[in-house]
């Protein structure tokens, strides 16, 4: 049996509609307990009022924010599974569904020709949206995880080299949390994502995929590198800059990192902000028509995280 390609563009739609909308469980608590501890008025104030706001966005079904990113999708394909139609199929009904979600929902069309800036206002374009796969041994399902991320500010990377250790990591990581802050880059308090090695464009797609695609409060299973996402957490939250850029101590949900095995004379590093509309959508396919839907995107399995030989 394969999953029916009609199955494929209700199902991206409707997470379009979620990722856009319902916050999921794990950020809004994570926004309920800075609440209770951020000593400053002001930004205990805008952490409330963002709570009142997703509560608003739900209940008249609109989109929690007026700029809605960049639509894009992760795929997690079943080794077993089998689509009608193969990829190409899924892929075309995923863009089908993010051009449907544009219009109806609505999302802001924010995607244009990079030249002469004309604008499909569907959001679908060349390379656009993104599509990432990955594999699961042994499944007969398949994954389709939504996520609008912002696509301008709150991103940055950098080659250091093994001299620079952990202290550059961390002197980095600052730099970046600063200029975000201070300049009105990211809107805090985010969700933050650190790729660490890989080639230079693994490093911003891991780093990328770890403020998309993990929970809050998760670590990696690595205890030297769930220590660091600790360490980096701690110091963003000291930092002083609180929601919005003001006085605080509430300017990061949570912090990620994924690494990846790198050249022996470098060590890239990526940062990047999930805003504080952290949104994403999942759901699961089979072949008999089920779909579960939820909001942990369980991206990096034991498999993907794999290394050495097998």
């Amino acid at each position: 049996m394969s999953i029916a390609i009609d199955r494929i563009e209700p199902v991206a739609a409707e997470l379009m509609r979620r990722a856009a909308i319902d916050i999921p469980d794990d950020v809004r608590a994570g926004i309920a307990r800075m609440a209770q501890t951020e000593a400053e008025p002001l930004s205990r104030f805008v952490l409330e009022a963002l709570l009142e706001n997703w509560q608003a966005a739900e209940q008249d079904r609109r989109a929690m924010c007026a700029d809605t990113g960049l639509p894009r999708w992760y795929v997690k394909l079943g080794n077993e599974a089998r689509i009608e139609g193969g990829c190409v199929a899924l892929e075309r009904a995923l863009r089908r569904a993010t051009a449907s979600a544009t219009e109806t929902i609505p999302l802001r069309p924010n995607r244009v020709h990079p030249l002469t800036r004309q604008d499909s206002n569907s959001n679908v374009g060349i390379l656009a949206p993104e599509i990432d796969y990955s594999v699961e041994p042994a499944a007969d399902w398949v994954d389709l995880i939504a996520v609008h991320k912002g696509g301008l500010f709150g991103t940055d990377w950098r080659m250091l080299f093994p001299g620079d250790g952990i202290d550059g990591i961390k002197r980095f990581f600052l730099d970046c949390l600063l200029q975000f802050g201070r300049r009105g880059l990211a809107c805090q308090p985010a969700i933050l994502g650190v790729g660490i090695g890989g080639s230079k464009d693994t490093c911003m797609t891991i780093g990328k995929q770890a403020a998309c695609l993990r929970v809050v409060g998760s670590r990696h299973p690595d205890p030297a590198v769930a220590g660091l996402e600790d360490e980096l957490l701690a110091l963003a939250n000291a930092s002083g800059i609180g929601p919005m850029g003001f006085v605080g101590s509430s300017m990061a949900i949570d912090c990620h990192i994924e690494i990846a095995h790198t050249h022996t004379g470098g060590m890239p590093v990526s940062v990047h902000a999930f805003c504080l509309s952290s949104r994403r959508a999942v759901a699961r396919l089979y072949d008999d028509g089920r779909v579960e839907y939820r909001t942990d995107p369980d991206w990096f399995t034991p498999y993907h995280r794999r290394e050495g030989e097998e």
